[in-house]
């Protein structure tokens, strides 16, 4: 068992709540609110610039050019076309993407700020590695309804799943576990708790997104 396999094993129960969600099954089967996927588009467009510094911080600090590039790639198409989806997402809904931030924002927030001052790469890839992994496994299973749905919906779907994302998933999971074989105990519990922290406040977003965020017009 690879050590991302073990991380994600040993957070099991909340993993398995993230990845089937009342939210995300009502998104994909097209049931969910426009106020509501509003709400959470505006929440969690909020992440996009902390996710894209996390991200390049992580880039700096990869051992080697091969293992940089593929990051700096990803980088590019969260600037470029997950970007471009929020906005176009948010006009169609007819809400401005900007929101006061919900608490449950602020705290995935906080935890990639933390991530990134850290200046340790597997303490950055341990966020990076938790928040597209439960993005992947929750919207695979939906990739063949994604043409049926509304754009908003369907696209969300179709840029969390197929063989291009599971790939940058593919290679953040790589390079955590070839950083974890360098660590030792002390920080290999740092890494732990710091993956455990993620997939709970994963949790808890979905959890608030479903109860729905008030929509900021």
């Amino acid at each position: 068992m690879s050590a991302t396999q073990r991380l994600k094993s040993l957070v099991a129960d909340d993993w398995h709540a993230a990845t089937h969600h009342p939210f995300t099954n009502a998104l994909a089967d097209g049931t969910i609110s426009r106020d509501k996927m509003a709400g959470y588009l505006q929440q969690d467009y909020q992440f996009i610039e902390g996710f894209v510094r996390l991200l390049a911080s992580a880039i700096a600090h990869a051992p080697k050019l091969v293992d940089a590039v593929p990051g700096a790639q990803f980088l590019g198409l969260i600037c470029s076309s997950e970007n471009t989806y929020f906005l176009r997402s948010m006009q169609a809904l007819e809400v401005p993407p900007i929101a006061l931030a919900a608490p449950e924002t602020i705290a995935f927030q906080k935890l990639m700020d933390q991530a990134r001052h850290s200046g340790r790469y597997e303490i950055m890839l341990s966020v990076l590695v938790v928040a597209e992994w439960i993005y992947l496994d929750w919207a695979t299973p939906f990739r063949d309804r994604a043409n049926d749905l509304p754009f908003w919906l369907g696209e969300w779907i179709t840029l969390h799943s197929g063989d291009g994302f599971a790939q940058v998933v593919a290679y953040l999971r790589d390079q955590l576990d070839a950083t974890w074989d360098t660590l030792d105990t002390a920080a290999q519990m740092d890494v732990t708790e710091t993956f455990n922290e993620a997939v709970m406040l994963e949790c808890k977003f979905f959890d608030a997104s479903w109860a729905g965020f008030v929509v900021a017009k």
